[in-house]
């Protein structure tokens, strides 16, 4: 038996979207440890209708780390999936080096975004403030657990405003 893909919003403002995010809960992944903090993305309209991302965060020995990557959104997706890579613009072209990004939920404010990927390995819920209130961050979680992602691991973002960040 195969399982449906988590359903996404069903189109996506870019331009609305386009600005800071707050990581403020993710699953576990090897490109960014469990001790990171200060977790943010910054994303930018490209003169190509690409999408520049930028994140960057504090290690867990309070070092900043940065990475720059691409986002592209799939054709007949209404911008609600996009494809991410963040290898060097002259490998892009290697085939299966891209993430998955899809946006599965996001307040009509454009102030709170849960993000995963088709597997159900990724998610992230993300705010345009390092801090968002509970009874939103429950909602959101839920939203992940009624789409069949296993929260188990999640972990909860700590922000200490140790790294200034631009925002929209």
């Amino acid at each position: 038996m195969t399982r449906q893909d988590p359903t996404t919003v069903p189109t996506l403002d870019l331009q609305r979207y386009l600005g800071t995010w707050y990581e403020i809960a993710r699953l576990p992944m090897r490109h960014e440890p469990a001790d990171y903090t200060d977790i943010s993305a910054t994303y930018s309209l490209q003169a190509d209708g690409s999408v520049r991302v930028q994140n960057r965060a504090l290690d867990g020995h309070g070092k900043r780390q940065e990475s720059i990557g691409e986002a592209t959104p799939l054709q007949g997706s209404g911008n609600a999936k996009l494809e991410v890579t963040f290898l060097p613009e002259a490998l892009r072209w290697i085939p299966f080096t891209k993430g998955d990004y899809w946006v599965l939920r996001i307040d009509e404010d454009y102030r709170t975004a849960l993000v995963g990927g088709p597997d159900r390995k990724y998610l992230w819920l993300l705010s345009r403030s390092p801090d968002l209130d509970v009874a939103t961050r429950d909602d959101f979680l839920a939203t992940a657990r009624a789409q069949g992602y296993d929260l188990g691991a999640l972990i909860h973002t700590q922000h200490t405003r140790g790294m200034p960040t631009t925002s929209k």
